[in-house]
């Protein structure tokens, strides 16, 4: 089986990055590229971001997980500690983590350290989650295997017998990370595949050095 994807074509042509414009610190400017995609209605996920590890096994993986909240020092996530992200974290965590808004025909790559947030921090988070989430957390061993998708529906009904009533308490191995920036690049489609990128390098006095990379 094949099929050769050598015929696909698109112009970029719908803005541009131009450094003389852009904020002193990445966090400004990706608030802006995040508020104008919200806005555009072109993308129905907006906070969906790819998260990228590196394996116990050697490979690199990368899976899409939602931005739960981002803040002048990082970006947060939620997820089940034990799962496979979770043991490559803490072995490594020296994380990528990607957006990619193709209606505005950009993308940010982030590169950085992840590390768990205050508990509190993922408390809170927890009980503002709807009831069914919540029991969804705690049925689900993450990245374990199971026998059958009926194993799952079996233990979340045995957990809203037990909880029924009754407050649903954050599991312990689970919780937010938050990934603080290191290099963040904003990538920008243009005409002829002359693309813009600008890259943010974090410097050991905290400045950000901008520089424009080739496309």
């Amino acid at each position: 089986m094949q099929k050769d994807l050598g015929n696909y074509r698109k112009s970029y042509e719908k803005s541009e990055l131009i450094e003389e414009r852009v904020s002193d610190n990445p966090m400004q400017l990706f608030q802006t590229w995040f508020y104008e995609t919200e806005q555009s209605d072109s993308v129905e996920e907006p906070n969906a971001m790819t998260v990228s590890t590196a394996g116990l096994d050697g490979y690199p993986k990368s899976r899409v997980v939602l931005l739960k909240k981002y803040t002048d020092e990082g970006f947060i996530f939620y997820t089940n500690y034990d799962s496979e992200k979770g043991r490559a974290i803490a072995t490594n965590p020296k994380v990528c983590i990607s957006f990619f808004w193709p209606g505005l025909e950009r993308q940010i790559i982030i590169k950085g350290k992840a590390e768990k947030i205050a508990e509190n921090l993922s408390d809170g988070y927890f009980e503002s989650r709807p009831d069914g989430s919540k029991l969804g957390a705690m049925a689900s061993d993450q990245s374990s295997v199971i026998p059958s998708r009926g194993v799952l529906e079996s233990k979340l009904k045995e957990l809203e017998l037990a909880y029924e009533g009754k407050e649903i308490q954050r599991p312990k191995n689970w919780g937010g990370y938050i990934v603080k920036p290191v290099s963040i690049e904003f990538w920008q489609g243009r005409p002829n595949r002359l693309h813009d990128r600008i890259r943010y390098s974090l410097q050991p006095d905290f400045d950000w050095k901008i520089e424009r990379l080739a496309p």
